[in-house]
């Protein structure tokens, strides 16, 4: 994730990126965003990308796989 915001209001971009490369540097490609000090519906992922990346082998963040987890979850009441 790639931090963005003001000092006091943080919110971050899902990134795909090497690990190498550091947390805000190059990235492959943005798939979502995530603002933590927002109520409600605070991320937006585009979830057929991630699987996509993890099935290259991509390793999802902690934050990440749960973001995932939830929409999965959502999809499957809906």
């Amino acid at each position: 994730m790639k931090r963005m915001g003001g000092l006091n209001d943080p919110h971050f971009r899902v990134v795909v990126t090497d690990a190498r490369n550091p947390r805000d540097g190059r990235f492959i490609e943005e798939i979502g965003e995530y603002h933590p000090q927002q109520e409600g519906a605070n991320f937006r992922l585009d979830l057929d990308r991630a699987k996509y990346w993890i099935s290259k082998g991509a390793q999802p963040s902690d934050t990440v796989r749960s973001m995932i987890r939830k929409m999965e979850r959502a999809g499957a009441n809906a």
